[in-house]
């Protein structure tokens, strides 16, 4: 059986209109093993955030394949490939999107709310512990705007891992934040990297947040460098 549980296959992105083509992403291969942390570094506007969308199947690639667990995820419908990211892919993003009418504990149960009665009382108490392990057993009642920009962000991880999901997919997760909320945020994906042995795959500009990765790709100008 394979150790890895991404393969990226000769993929290119490009955006076309009737004028003129961009071509974002180049002929990029390589592959995620189990449980690795994994980061992307690179400038802005290399591709990064549009590589990441693309392993999580939010963006069709214009040439090429995405394997996860030797399946291509662009075979699949929309349907399938929106179930495959509910049960084993979480998105962290650099601007939290939480839903500012909900209390931060409404906001990681939002990826749960598809289970069954059962599933979703499980998930209560998974959220409750996510929280408290994220030091913000205090906060679960608190909406979005009463949080520091930190404390949103852990919020935005533990509603990522509240489906136990096999992969996290990290979009500049320290990039809105100040140095020690970055370091803070860093340290958090390390431990549940080791912890509960998710993969994590985190796309940055900073090279020192990318030193917190076991392994380091470089992408510049759409091209692996």
């Amino acid at each position: 059986m394979s150790k890895d549980i991404v393969k990226v296959s000769g993929i290119c992105k490009s955006y076309r209109d009737s004028a003129s083509s961009l071509e974002v992403l180049k002929d990029i291969n390589f592959t995620v093993a189990k449980s690795e942390f994994l980061a992307i570094q690179g400038p802005s506007g290399a591709g990064k955030s549009t590589l990441l969308h693309i392993l999580g199947g939010l963006d069709n690639p214009t040439k090429g394949k995405v394997y996860f667990e030797g399946g291509d995820i662009y075979g699949l419908d929309e349907n399938a490939r929106s179930a495959l990211r509910n049960r084993k892919v979480g998105f962290v993003f650099q601007f939290f999107h939480l839903l500012p009418e909900l209390t931060a504990l409404e906001n990681v149960l939002l990826p749960s709310i598809l289970n069954s009665w059962w599933a979703r009382k499980k998930s209560l108490e998974f959220a409750r512990q996510l929280l408290e392990r994220l030091g913000l057993s205090g906060r679960l009642d608190h909406k979005p705007q009463a949080l520091s920009g930190g404390e949103q962000q852990r919020v935005a991880i533990a509603r990522a891992l509240i489906n136990h999901p096999q992969l996290l997919l990290c979009d500049e997760p320290t990039g809105n934040l100040d140095s020690e909320n970055g370091e803070n945020i860093l340290r958090l994906l390390t431990e549940f990297n080791k912890s509960e042995k998710v993969t994590v795959v985190m796309v940055t500009h900073d090279k020192d947040i990318a030193k917190g990765a076991a392994r380091v790709i470089h992408l510049k100008d759409g091209i692996i460098a």
